[in-house]
């Protein structure tokens, strides 16, 4: 029987070894950590108790992954739950602005704009899986759905400023898309910016925004347990130093280009050291888990309704606040994202108490602690938020790393999503390396960040391809 090693148990080292085990391989899964899933693990941060998620929370493109979508990961356990709606935007004039995952209830809610916005999100979220199959692939494919990926195409490439502009007239929906562009980490003014925000609006009406019952951690439980039934192994606390410790065969890595540098570079042609060598990597996440004696207080009380919740203001300020980070500085009220699972799913919280989880963007490897930023931009839409505090657990870009080696100097997103870097990740070869046994498989390949095995899904078939040949 073929062998396969895959390293790393994040979603995509876990969906590589899954494509792996079902085509016949013997695969054993080496994970550094002693707890599997990589940014995908729950964790007890602040007090007993009370389960946090490392990385990812709420989780669209889990729920709406092609690849997550058909394994039989319920029957090992994933269950989803959807708040009553995906996301919330509160504003200084004490309202806030509400994603709806209907589309009739969206456009309504979206007044003047209702229609435009609509315009944009109905073929793509009513056709998600052929969408969803075009966007989370590889970036240089020949499409299968032409027409439904020319529009989006032509908005995608966009900064999310001058897409703002030219589709929506009232300053709550360009508030409400700039925070969702600003998951890019990207300035706003840049190229692409737009995209981001495109296909988390299309996914919150698509699949929704849910978290998985008793955390990002049931997404790993559930694809192991399925690898395990497979005939697949996931070894933890195995932290592989050199590529020719493991046996023989194909070797998949959930890595990062820099590590992949450190264990396989003897391995490598030096062009292709080069490529990894010039691979840059994207801004920081600065990141803090509260343990709350009750709900956030939030002003606008439509904020209750949502999973997640956006903090920032006006477009112009949540502009001002990622071009800070794009250009090396902390923003004095910077861009906040915050969840709030353990108001849809108790198992987070003893009863009667909360878990909260917020983050904002800083300049990779930032030592600026941003926690008081952090409160005081929760505060300014929920007045009373401090005193709501039991504990918090503060998770800097080096704390990160050190617990994920894959999120280097804090870079959740697996590397700039700069122009170059969505079209090049990490090079032309895209999963393939300068050795034909040895492939990449994790988010600094295409599509890129965020929990939906797709790097992995890919990786592995083109290692299963050029295995046949």
């Amino acid at each position: 029987m073929a062998r396969a090693s895959v390293i790393g148990s994040g979603p995509n080292g876990l969906a590589a070894s899954i494509v792996l085990a079902q085509a016949g391989l013997k695969v054993e899964v080496f994970e550094a950590e002693a707890q599997p899933g990589g940014a995908a693990r729950t964790m007890s941060l602040t007090l007993p108790g009370f389960l946090h998620d490392f990385g990812s929370a709420v989780l669209p493109m889990a729920a709406g992954s092609p690849f997550f979508s058909s394994l039989p990961l319920a029957s090992h356990g994933l269950e989803w739950i959807h708040g009553g709606a995906p996301l919330a935007h509160p504003l200084d004039d004490g309202t806030a602005v509400v994603l709806e995952q209907d589309l009739d209830a969206a456009e309504w809610a979206f007044g003047a704009d209702g229609k435009a916005w609509r315009g944009v999100v109905e073929a793509p979220a009513k056709n998600w899986k052929a969408f969803a199959t075009e966007v989370l692939g590889p970036v240089l494919h020949l499409p299968r759905h032409p027409w439904l990926l020319g529009r989006f195409g032509m908005n995608a490439l966009l900064p999310a400023t001058v897409f703002s502009q030219l589709h929506f007239k009232s300053a709550r929906t360009r508030a409400i898309f700039a925070g969702l562009s600003a998951h890019s980490f990207l300035s706003l003014d840049e190229p692409l910016s737009a995209a981001v925000g495109l296909v988390l609006a299309v996914a919150g009406h698509a699949v929704g925004w849910p978290v998985p019952r008793g955390g990002a951690q049931a997404v790993t439980d559930a694809m192991s347990g399925y690898l395990r039934e497979l005939g697949g192994e996931v070894r933890v606390s195995r932290r592989v130093g050199d590529v020719r410790e493991l046996p023989e065969g194909l070797v998949l890595s959930d890595v990062s280009p820099r590590q992949l540098l450190e264990i396989a570079g003897a391995r490598l042609s030096a062009s292709y050291r080069q490529s990894l060598q010039r691979f840059r990597v994207g801004p920081a996440a600065f990141k803090v888990d509260y343990a709350l004696r009750e709900p956030i207080p939030w002003q606008a009380k439509e904020c209750g309704r949502a999973m997640t919740v956006h903090l920032g203001g006006s477009m112009e300020e949540i502009a001002r606040s990622e071009w800070a980070m794009a250009h090396g500085h902390c923003a004095e009220r910077p861009f906040v994202l915050v969840t709030q699972p353990s108001l849809f799913d108790a198992t987070r919280a003893p009863e009667g108490k909360h878990t909260a989880w917020a983050y904002c963007h800083v300049p990779n490897g930032s030592t600026v602690d941003m926690t008081q930023r952090i409160e005081d931009q929760i505060e300014r839409f929920a007045p009373g938020f401090r005193d709501c505090i039991l504990a918090r657990h503060v998770s800097t870009p080096a704390w990160l790393e050190s617990q994920n080696a894959n999120l280097v100097g804090g870079d959740i997103s697996g590397g700039a999503m700069s122009v170059r870097q969505t079209f090049l990740r990490p090079d032309l070869r895209q999963y393939s390396t300068s050795d034909r046994n040895l492939y990449l498989c994790s988010s600094s390949t295409p599509p890129g960040g965020g929990v939906h095995g797709m790097c992995g899904y890919y990786a592995a078939r083109v290692a299963l391809r050029r295995m046949r040949r």
